[in-house]
């Protein structure tokens, strides 16, 4: 019988979508278990697979690949979706969707499937992805289709023995990778509503922390990457498990976002993401350091066009690739050291340094040590303003009849009086 593979998480979607996908096309179901740092018991939920109907399951360790191709590439890039998203769940979608086509290849299966609702993002990252890869391939959304509420859902699963975690009195839906987890649904929908504490796992509450004394970290960069945490060397997804460990006991890394999501609607999302909100303020340090001004300033353009094309799905484009090649370039000389403070609910920034630094202390200096020229600041000035005072003479001053100074205001307006002309 022909199969299909179907990206199995254990949860309550793709729980239920084994035995539909049996009942509705006839194909045999292969569930894959693509481990990125999810933090469950990975053969537990395999086995669950097989306990429903799947006929093979199957466990596949992707963290180092999330990590180094995927996670760090974006740390790079200083991707954050709409300023406050690290884009935990965007990133995993192409990884799990390459790996879901080299499954369906080994395999020999005609289709491959996926959990995803009709009206999320992740059904186009899957689809995208999965149709770029491999157009021959026949894609099958189960909760896209059936329309099933998640009420509905729960009962399919009760009347076919269906075993899952989910109860209407625990609504939450909750994806968890390494770099983050996302929790919506149930009193969440309500963007008035303060999160439940049932609804963090990662954090403790920040406002019961007050017996924690603040702790320091020393974090490494090569090339814009993290390689060391207090002079110790180790793996990306250690590192990033550290972290998030340990900035959760303070209460740091709690998003409530409204966010745009690519199909144009507005969701209340909520996330926990320790080490990407640790990491993302590390390396914008380092940056600060090692990047001249202007790479600063038109880096800030890139990385929201990069979060963009990750949250939207087009990883796997030649756009991608050109943004890329400019990330990396940046990252030549972006290594050195960062000293982060966590304390309760906050990240602070208290050192940084690098032997790649564009920090003089002579230039900086206020000190009898000053190297600065301050003579020539007179001439900078004067170069500096004068499109500006070309332009305003030439311009702006006689097409409203006043040779001499320009107030506002306080309008918007230019507005200029005969009693003003000496101010």
């Amino acid at each position: 019988m022909a199969t299909v593979v179907l990206a199995y998480s254990g949860g309550l979607d793709t729980s239920v979508a084994i035995r539909w996908i049996k009942e509705k096309y006839d194909l045999d179901v292969i569930a894959v278990t693509i481990d990125v740092g999810n933090e469950r018991n990975m053969q537990e939920i395999a086995d669950r697979a097989t306990q429903i109907g799947a006929v093979k399951s199957m466990i596949v360790d992707g963290r180092e690949d999330f990590v180094r191709y995927f996670v760090w590439p974006a740390l790079q890039a200083g991707a954050i979706y709409e300023g406050q998203y690290p884009l935990a769940t965007a990133l995993a979608r192409p990884l799990i969707a390459r790996l879901l086509v080299e499954v369906a290849r080994q395999e020999g299966a005609v289709a491959v499937a996926h959990g995803c609702t009709g009206k999320g993002n992740d059904q186009v990252r899957f689809d995208v992805s999965i149709n770029t890869l491999a157009p021959d391939l026949k894609i099958i959304a189960p909760v896209r289709e059936w329309s099933m509420t998640r009420d509905n859902e729960i009962a399919y699963a009760a009347e076919h023995n269906i075993p899952i975690k989910v109860t209407n009195a625990s609504p939450y839906s909750v994806d968890q990778n390494l770099w983050g987890r996302s929790i919506e649904c149930g009193i969440l929908e309500d963007p008035w509503a303060e999160p439940p504490a049932d609804v963090f796992a990662w954090t403790d509450d920040p406002d019961t922390l007050d017996h924690l004394e603040p702790t320091y970290y020393e974090i490494s960069f090569q090339n814009g990457i993290p390689v060391a945490l207090n002079g110790e060397e180790i793996p990306g997804y250690a590192l990033i498990e550290t972290l998030n460990s340990e900035a959760g006991k303070y209460g740091i890394g709690r998003i409530d976002h409204i966010e745009n999501r690519l199909v144009g609607i507005k969701s209340r999302e909520i996330y926990e993401a320790p080490a990407a909100v640790v990491l993302h303020a590390a390396h914008s340090a380092i940056e600060s350091l090692t990047l001249s001004r202007e790479q600063i300033r038109f880096k800030e353009t890139i990385a929201s066009e990069y979060a963009r094309l990750i949250y939207n799905g087009q990883w796997y484009s030649a756009l991608h690739q050109d943004l890329a090649a400019y990330v990396q370039s940046t990252q030549r000389f972006v290594s050195g050291t960062v000293r982060v403070k966590l304390s309760r609910g906050r990240c602070q920034i208290v050192g940084r340094k690098s032997e790649h630094s564009l920090y003089d202390h002579g230039l900086a200096t206020y000190d009898s040590g000053d190297q600065f020229d301050h003579n020539a600041a007179l001439g900078f000035i004067k170069l500096w303003a004068l499109p500006l005072s070309t332009q305003a003479q030439a311009q702006l001053l006689p097409s409203i009849g006043f040779e001499g100074n320009l107030l506002n205001s306080g309008e918007g307006k230019v507005q200029i009086s005969s009693k003003q002309k000496n101010v």
